[in-house]
């Protein structure tokens, strides 16, 4: 495939990944504290003086009903000036990689160092995979009648609608042939995206301290793909951005600011890391 073919098939990707039409119907604002709980009469207002806000509180259980209006709701949010320069940076490096596409490839497919040391990626990083730790995160946390794990569970489960929403459509659109001729479905790689959205999604929950791992786990599943001759460098570049896109969008409603965060500045763009660690 010609690397003007390819080019244009990336950009029609970065295109799509941001065109989501807006549903009929939105969830409604954040969840409350449960209005039965009395108020302590040290916390009541006092003329005058004004109380500090404290942060709002875990969500309590949800069910599916609410997960499923979450998931619409996250969809209406995917345009965002936020989520057009992640996909602008996405898509720009894929084009910046489609020239060493075949040279990647050549060198790590048939090497049975790389084929043997990435095999398992290609069965952590499937989606059924995924959704398995989701869901027992979700019904560890509502077994336990602990909302903060639950609330993780759902968020997890939420980033990886979105991410497949996003990249299952792409695949069709543009149509990329696999490296081994398997199908027109390479570009992006769904396991690059889905576990990307999962390192995102857990890193605004537990900070950068315990999502590095997750984020070196999902690199290793995004690499796999390429000695498993399923897909190209490009593929796995772009299907990142799109996990990342994914995982912010579903939790950009929480109380902690992004630690990574692009700010525009006269004449561009510059990327600021405020670090969290908790």
């Amino acid at each position: 495939m010609s690397t003007q073919r390819t080019a244009r098939k990336i950009a029609v990707g970065v295109l799509v990944c941001l065109s989501v039409p807006d549903p009929v119907w939105a969830q409604t604002a954040a969840n409350a504290v449960s209005s039965d709980s009395p108020t302590p009469a040290a916390a009541q207002a006092v003329p005058g003086v004004q109380e500090p806000a404290g942060p709002p509180a875990t969500p309590r259980h949800t069910g599916f009903k609410a997960l499923g209006k979450d998931i619409v709701t996250d969809f209406t949010e995917l345009p965002s000036k936020q989520n057009l320069v992640w996909a602008a940076v996405g898509g720009g490096l894929a084009l910046g990689v489609h020239p060493a596409d075949d040279n990647v490839n050549e060198a790590l497919v048939g090497n049975s160092t790389a084929e043997n040391f990435f095999k398992p990626g290609a069965v952590i990083g499937q989606l059924g995979t995924l959704l398995g730790a989701a869901s027992v995160t979700y019904a560890w946390g509502r077994l336990r009648d602990q909302p903060k794990i639950s609330h993780v569970g759902m968020d997890l489960l939420r980033a990886l609608a979105v991410s497949e929403g996003i990249t299952q459509p792409l695949k069709y659109a543009t149509q990329r042939e696999r490296p081994d001729q398997s199908d027109k479905h390479s570009f992006p790689s769904g396991h690059a995206a889905d576990t990307f959205a999962f390192a995102t999604a857990l890193e605004r929950h537990l900070g950068w301290r315990y999502a590095v791992p997750a984020y070196v786990f999902s690199s290793y599943v995004a690499v796999s793909r390429l000695p498993a001759n399923r897909h190209w460098l490009s593929d796995a570049v772009f299907g990142s951005a799109v996990g990342i896109i994914a995982g912010r969008t579903v939790t950009s409603r929480e109380t902690q600011p992004f630690p990574i965060n692009v700010a525009f500045v006269p004449g561009g763009a510059e990327i600021v890391f405020t670090p969290n660690l908790r």
